[in-house]
């Protein structure tokens, strides 16, 4: 048995032919835009995350600097089982902030330095430890994975409300055919399927 020769006609909702309703133009229509719409959305969304997370980073580096702290006890050896990413423990440091108010707080020192030993940490201008902010290549990884994932979204969200759209669209086609199916079957009083 041979396969079906029918040729694939493109682009048909767009050409003028006897069989293209109102519903097929608009469907085209609503199709175009949510791709014209995710696109520009999943640009213009990517872009606008990138910048706000390079300007976090920015504004948190600018507000953190870097001072010399005392170590108050001996940091301690976290043992095999407890070691982290970064290889450093929490440990009790003493620091003078610019106002010269002599501070006390927890920090992630390097393991078994002992009590006395100078290390740096990061300080804001109210003297809390914040996190040590971000580099260079961090705040372009940051920027990036945001970008992405917030354009990801933006287009995700439009297709979907495009989507949404069009099985809508395609719940009213079949109610109009059945609706006509109904008219041309009934004329004579008997139904033909």
């Amino acid at each position: 048995m041979a396969a079906s020769e029918c040729q694939r006609v493109r682009l048909w909702r767009w050409r003028r032919n006897p069989l293209r309703r109102r519903c097929d133009v608009i469907e085209a229509w609503v199709v175009l835009c949510g791709w014209l719409f995710a696109l520009s959305g999943a640009v213009f969304g990517g872009l606008a995350a990138a910048d706000a997370v390079v300007r976090s980073a920015e504004q948190q580096r600018a507000e953190s600097h870097k001072v010399t702290a005392v170590l108050v006890k001996d940091a301690e050896d976290p043992g095999p089982a407890r070691v982290t990413s970064d290889h450093l423990v929490w440990s009790t440091v003493r620091w003078t902030d610019p106002n010269g108010v002599v501070r006390t707080d927890d920090a992630r020192v390097p393991p078994k330095t002992k009590a006395g030993g100078k290390v740096a940490v990061w300080t804001d201008h109210t003297g809390v430890l914040p996190k040590q902010p971000l580099s260079e290549t961090e705040i372009l990884l940051h920027s990036v994975a945001g970008g992405v994932l917030a354009g990801a979204g933006a287009a995700g969200v439009v297709l979907g409300s495009a989507w949404v759209v069009r099985l809508g669209m395609e719940r009213r086609r079949l109610e109009q055919w059945a609706a006509e199916w109904e008219r041309l079957d009934t004329p004579w009083g008997w139904k033909t399927g």
